[in-house]
């Protein structure tokens, strides 16, 4: 059972963790009721010390955290919330409120990005604009960035080479949103096959 007791102000920390990538995303402050309401709606409120009230993550940007499950440490006063994450977390626009020092945690950032170009259309942006073009003109720009990476791998200018493969990784991350399939689900199948 949830202590609260322990803190004079009733609050305990509540550390947002990406159910997926397993990236910590956030920490904020839960009270009773904030966890009720947690629990009861399957979005994470909390309870705001600079508003002094509950608050919805999400309220006002849309990007909530929903809710996969709930842990408890083993003293009962910390809380432990796996998440979905709709858009970014942090109020910079950020995938994470923490610093992402590694590929793996920019790839999972980047593919956020493109989600979120994909859930708000934007006409300045390249990524919204191929997702309104649909499906058979992204498949088509994988296939050109295809064919250019393996045109550069025939040659000795790496940083060509490099930049090639950059352009088929992203075109490939788009062609996984559009299809509804994260890179998560392509490292399940890779692991799979290793198994065998």
């Amino acid at each position: 059972m949830t202590d609260f007791s322990k803190s004079p102000d009733g609050l305990i920390p509540a550390i947002i963790q990406d159910h997926e990538t397993k990236n910590i995303l956030m920490l904020g402050y839960m009270n009773k009721e904030s966890l009720e309401i947690t629990k009861l709606e399957n979005k994470v409120t909390f309870y705001s010390r600079s508003k002094q009230r509950l608050w919805l993550k999400g309220e006002e940007s849309g990007n909530f955290l929903n809710v996969i499950d709930i842990k408890e440490d083993c003293d009962n006063d910390t809380l432990l919330i796996k998440v979905k994450p709709e858009g970014p977390v942090c109020h910079t626009g950020n995938y994470t409120c923490f610093t992402i020092d590694n590929e793996g945690d920019f790839l999972t950032e980047l593919t956020h990005i493109i989600r979120d170009r994909k859930a708000n259309l934007n006409q300045k942006s390249y990524t919204s604009d191929l997702f309104q073009k649909g499906i058979n003109k992204i498949a088509q720009k994988v296939g050109e960035e295809a064919v250019e990476l393996v045109i550069e791998a025939k040659d000795d200018n790496i940083e060509l080479f490099k930049n090639e493969a950059a352009d088929l990784l992203f075109h490939y991350m788009i062609l996984l949103e559009a299809k509804n399939v994260s890179l998560a689900d392509i490292t399940n199948v890779l692991k799979e096959r290793h198994k065998g």
